[in-house]
C-alpha cells in the first residue's frame, strides 16, 4: 500500500510515516469493531476493542463509547473513571457532568453526587436538571431539607417538571407532611394518567390520611397498571 501510494504521488514514505499510517488505521478499526460489538450488545468485545484503540490514541469519542460499554455491563466505577477523563478535557461540558452524576446516583454514591452536581452548579447554575439531581443527593444523604428546597427551585425553573413534583411529594410525605405531599400528588394526577409511581403516592397520602377505602381505590389502580406492584 505505501508502495503503490509512493508510486502515484511521487514521494517515498519514511517508516516513521508508515508506522503512523499504519496506528491510525489499527485505531480505527479497533474503535468501529467496537462501537458495532456495543450496538449489537457484545458488551465485553466491545470493552477490549475500544480499551485497546486508546491504547494507540487518545480520542475523546471512543472513551465516551467506553464509558457507555462500561455503563451497559454495570461496570459503574469503571464508567465514572473514563467520564471523569472526559470532564478533565472538557471542564465546562456540563452534560458530561450531568451523567457522572448520574452514575454516582446508581452506584448510592451520594457524598462524590453532590460535589459534581455543586460542580457542574457553578457553570450553570439555573439548569433544571442539575437541580434535580443536586436534590436527589441530598435526600440520598438524609438532606431532606435541602432537598425539598432544591426540588422547589426546580419547579420555580421550570414548572412542568414531573419528576420534581414526584420526589418532593414523596419527601414530603415522608417528612410527615401530608398537605404538602398532597398538593404535589394532585399537581401530579391533573397532568399525568396512568402513572404507577403518581398512583402510588396518592394511595400513600390517602393511607396516611385515614381514609382507607380511598387508598384502596388507588392501590387497585396500581395493580391494574403494574400486576406485580404489591409482591
Amino acid at each position: 500500500m505505501g508502495f503503490l501510494k509512493s508510486l502515484f504521488s511521487g514521494k517515498v514514505e519514511t517508516p516513521e510515516e508508515q508506522q503512523k499510517e499504519d496506528l491510525s488505521k489499527n485505531f480505527d478499526v479497533l474503535k468501529y469493531d467496537g462501537v458495532r460489538a456495543l450496538r449489537s450488545g457484545e458488551l465485553s468485545y466491545a470493552i477490549q476493542c475500544f480499551e485497546h484503540a486508546l491504547e494507540l490514541q487518545e480520542d475523546l469519542e471512543t472513551r465516551d463509547y467506553l464509558s457507555q460499554a462500561y455503563i451497559q455491563s454495570d461496570n459503574l466505577p469503571q464508567a465514572c473513571e473514563q467520564l471523569q477523563k472526559l470532564a478533565d478535557a472538557q471542564p465546562e461540558n456540563v452534560q458530561v457532568l450531568v451523567r457522572i452524576a448520574n452514575v454516582q446516583f446508581m452506584m448510592e454514591d451520594y457524598n462524590a453526587m453532590n460535589e459534581t452536581c455543586e460542580h457542574a452548579l457553578l457553570i450553570d447554575k439555573d439548569n433544571p436538571l442539575l437541580l434535580y439531581l443536586y436534590a436527589r443527593a441530598c435526600i440520598g444523604q438524609g438532606d431532606l431539607s435541602n432537598g425539598i428546597a432544591l426540588l422547589s427551585k426546580t419547579i420555580a425553573v421550570r414548572e412542568d417538571y414531573g419528576d420534581a413534583y414526584l420526589l418532593r411529594g414523596e419527601t414530603l410525605l415522608d417528612m410527615g407532611d401530608t398537605e404538602g405531599a398532597d398538593e404535589d400528588a394532585t399537581w401530579l394526577m391533573e397532568h399525568t394518567e396512568g402513572i404507577e409511581e403518581v398512583l402510588m403516592l396518592k394511595g400513600r397520602i390517602e393511607e396516611k390520611k385515614g381514609n382507607k377505602e380511598e387508598a384502596e381505590k388507588y392501590y387497585e389502580q396500581v395493580k391494574k397498571v403494574n400486576p406485580f406492584a404489591f409482591q
